[in-house]
């Protein structure tokens, strides 16, 4: 795609729009528990006001339905920013209408400002004509660093930026694609991906557009459960997706047809509800008994896994392989994480979960790459085209 980024613009004294993800965790007193979203964006708001852009920040907070919900405004994301960049951060009371454009236009090169909630409006996320028009009428440049928000179609992120002469990626955005993109288009090899999660159902199109690319394949947590079921496997209580057999059957047809490796869980630890102090145990992963659930690879699957991650050069990760948050069942996502940030490979690791999984670890830091989207890196590597990056392509 014909993409430009940001440093590829002349800024000076110009409009620049910058959709980013400030889409923060808050506490019940409104404070910010976690800034990763903030900070990752600081690297394309700084190069703007270098340049003499006048800084115009827009960003949705949570899920207020097209309602003004004050829990939900981002002026906690306004101060947060303001002390990261070292320079006031002026806000905005709404993302649209004369006060905002007058706002806009007071603004000197160098200043930021930042819009209020852009889904306070319903026709955000309706992608609604008029509304990117108005967005759009406070630019000369739009760019997008969102890249947590590039697979939905809303007027922020899509509609406006038909409207706006010159358009660019953000320095986060392209470091997401880039990532990415090597590691469809080039990876280094062995290449090797790590699945997990609860469902088949969310990541089947990751499995199927991937299975053709990678060296080798490791599915674990729920998910894995269907996989195993499917061979005729007694998965205990364990839950299923039935409706996804046929595609699971399919994929380990293929998989063993074309040479490409796929790992499932070959012992389980199970227990009979999921909480700490419960009792545990470890058995075949075909043979857990009725009423017991599945709820983390066995020490013979973490010693497979973890041998088979040590081998790749190229590792792309999205979902733990247990339920990581249950002490005794974390051991699992514990020791892949472990092995992956001690494994010497390119690293690329997508999805709450597993991004909360490295930090509870303290493994974070020794990632090559976290993404900052999960559901827009899950479908990048699914092969769909992100509505937000196919914008950007002149």
């Amino acid at each position: 795609m014909a993409i430009r980024t940001v440093d590829e613009l002349d800024l000076k004294g110009k409009r620049v729009f910058v959709r980013v993800d400030f889409n923060v965790p808050l506490d019940k007193e409104g404070r910010i528990t976690d800034d990763t979203r903030i900070r990752a964006s600081l690297d394309t708001i700084r190069y703007v006001r270098d340049k003499g852009g006048r800084v115009i920040v827009a960003s949705h907070l949570g899920r207020p339905k097209g309602k003004r919900v004050p829990e939900m405004s981002v002026v906690p994301a306004a101060a947060r920013l303001s002390e990261l960049l070292g320079a006031p951060v002026k806000t905005a009371s709404d993302c649209v209408g004369p006060e905002v454009e007058r706002a806009v236009e007071a603004l000197k090169p160098g200043e930021v400002l930042l819009l209020e909630n852009l889904r306070f409006h319903k026709e955000e996320e309706a992608n609604d004509p008029d509304f990117a028009k108005a967005l759009a009428a406070l630019a000369d440049v739009y760019v997008n660093d969102a890249f947590g928000a590039a697979h939905r179609a809303h007027a922020s992120t899509e509609g406006m930026v038909r409207h706006v002469r010159e358009v660019a990626a953000g320095f986060l955005m392209r470091k997401e694609i880039r990532y990415l993109e090597e590691a469809l288009r080039d990876p280094q090899r062995p290449f090797l991906t790590i699945l997990g999660g609860a469902k088949v159902s969310d990541k089947i199109g990751v499995v199927r557009n991937l299975l053709p690319k990678v060296d080798a394949l490791l599915i674990g947590g729920g998910m894995a459960n269907t996989f195993l079921w499917t061979q005729g496997f007694a998965v205990g209580a364990s839950k299923v997706e039935a409706d996804k057999k046929e595609e699971a059957s399919k994929v380990l047809k293929e998989a063993s047809s074309a040479g490409r490796k796929i790992l499932l869980p070959e012992d389980v630890v199970i227990a009979q509800k999921i909480e700490t102090g419960t009792e545990t145990r470890v058995v075949p992963a075909d043979r857990i008994p009725e009423g017991w659930l599945a709820l983390d690879i066995g020490p013979k699957s973490r010693e497979r896994f973890c041998a088979e991650i040590r081998k790749a050069r190229t590792i792309v990760w999205n979902g733990p392989v247990g339920v990581f948050e249950v002490e005794p069942f974390a051991e699992g996502t514990r020791a892949v994480a472990r092995a992956v940030a001690e494994s010497g490979a390119v690293t690329i690791v997508g999805g709450g979960d597993t991004v909360a999984a490295l930090e509870k670890a303290g493994l974070k830091d020794r990632i090559t790459h976290v993404s900052t989207g999960g559901g827009a890196s899950l479908e990048y590597l699914e092969g769909r085209v992100l509505p937000g990056v196919a914008a950007l392509d002149r």
